[in-house]
């Protein structure tokens, strides 16, 4: 689930241009006979990116010799631009990649898959990930098939703590553990923990500790849970009271727990399985180590997150669309993106490959705590607002951070605003 930097003004405005031309389901941007193409739509940040989804597309044409199928890109914010617009206007491209996280927003917009549609796609789900099909599914319908998976987890700079003295984390810890690391990577030319500004950069720890999700399981907005509160409360005194982190500065930081564990500001940060190879081969230099996310007093409570292919509701010809959905999710794709290390694939049989891509120098410890990681996840519960919901808290946090505002305040404000 790599979420792709910005690309060059130029760039970005072709690619949504063509998302915009092309990205209908109907006439030539949808139907499967020869004078049709079947069109994939999918985010892009970069020529890298760009090169390995065409590296994917050309696996999916081979394997779908009878069938014309077009790749639309455009990077991350404008992909979800375009959709929406697409959405409202019914053109919709026949398959289109989703955001986990997002699905909640615009399931209404996929066919919910049946089980003689995955047949026709050649889909075994005991082929994926345990749990990984919740990632596409909302209110009991499955509305597309998982291409990766990811889970929220520790990352730590060694060299920081060896100069601090505190030894690095272990597989096995616990917040006792995490705060007495924190406080002992602190030292005054640097922070032992940097917050996040993301949603699940700084859902992740809250989540774990309380054991509880901001949704509960009737699907209802639980930010004022009382366990979740005082979780996100004690997530904000790391900041206000432990000053083991750093406020952020300002909203449009988004990133800002992870730049500054990224930079060697902080010893500590939380980001996804997605980043991994990215933290491994940082600039800075320094020697990067990764964990799991800390056991509460209800146990390791951690969320499978990740992106997918789904089908448009409105596209016309479905079973087309359907096997390039079942070659794109197949094992000659998964294999690919696997061996190039940018995702770590949904499909069980290609994950030994991402791990054969690491060097061997690190290829142990990355698989342990992947396995760690992905040991006993839930799916995520969200409500069908869940995106406004997170573009409200997230402005919030610096007030937060910053000590101008309660964490107490802020999930109830929102959850008077979203909830029910």
């Amino acid at each position: 689930m790599r979420i792709p930097q910005a690309v060059s003004v130029s760039t970005a405005a072709l690619a949504v241009l063509a998302l915009t031309a092309a990205c209908g389901s109907g006439g030539s941007g949808s139907s499967g006979d020869a004078s049709s193409t079947i069109v994939w739509d999918m985010w892009a940040g970069s020529q890298s990116d760009i090169d390995a989804l065409e590296a994917t597309l050309e696996i999916v044409r081979t394997e779908n010799p009878d069938l014309e199928v077009e790749l639309q890109t455009a990077p991350w914010n404008d992909y979800f631009t375009k959709l929406t617009t697409n959405l409202s206007s019914g053109n919709m491209a026949c398959v289109t990649s989703m955001n986990g996280q997002r699905l909640s927003g615009y399931a209404s917009a996929f066919e919910p898959l049946t089980d003689a549609d995955l047949e026709t796609a050649g889909i075994d789900p005991a082929d994926f990930t345990e749990g990984s099909l919740d990632i596409m599914s909302y209110d009991g319908d499955l509305y597309g098939i998982p291409y990766d998976v990811a889970a929220m987890m520790v990352y730590f700079n060694k060299d920081l703590l060896a100069e601090a003295g505190t030894p690095d984390p272990e597989l096995d810890w616990t917040f006792d553990d995490f705060e007495a690391t924190a406080q002992g990577a602190t030292t005054d030319t640097h922070k032992g923990f940097a917050v996040g500004m993301g949603e699940f950069q700084w859902m992740a720890l809250p989540i774990a500790l309380s054991g509880k999700q901001p949704v509960d399981e009737s699907g209802a907005l639980a930010l004022t849970d009382p366990d979740f509160e005082a979780a996100a409360s004690w997530y904000a005194e790391l900041v206000t009271v432990d000053e083991v982190a750093s406020p952020a500065p300002s909203a449009s930081d988004t990133g800002w727990g992870e730049n500054e564990y990224a930079a060697g500001n902080a010893a500590m940060a939380v980001d996804g399985t997605w980043n991994a190879v990215s933290y491994l081969d940082n600039e800075t230099g320094f020697a990067a180590g990764m964990t799991n996310l800390p056991s509460g007093p209800a146990g390791n409570t951690a969320l499978v997150l990740g992106s997918g292919y789904g089908i448009a509701k409105d596209c016309e010809d479905k079973e087309a669309a359907l096997k390039v959905l079942g070659s794109l999710v197949g094992e000659a794709a998964q294999d690919e993106i696997a061996s190039s290390g940018r995702s770590y694939p949904a499909r069980v049989s290609s994950q030994p490959l991402y791990f054969e891509s690491l060097d061997e120098s690190v290829r142990d410890d990355v698989q342990a705590a992947f396995d760690a990681a992905f040991a006993n996840v839930e799916g995520q519960r969200s409500t069908s607002d869940w995106d406004q919901v997170n573009t409200a808290l997230q402005p919030s946090l610096v007030s937060v951070y910053n000590d101008q505002a309660t964490m107490a305040d802020v999930l109830a404000q929102v959850q008077q605003q979203f909830g029910q």
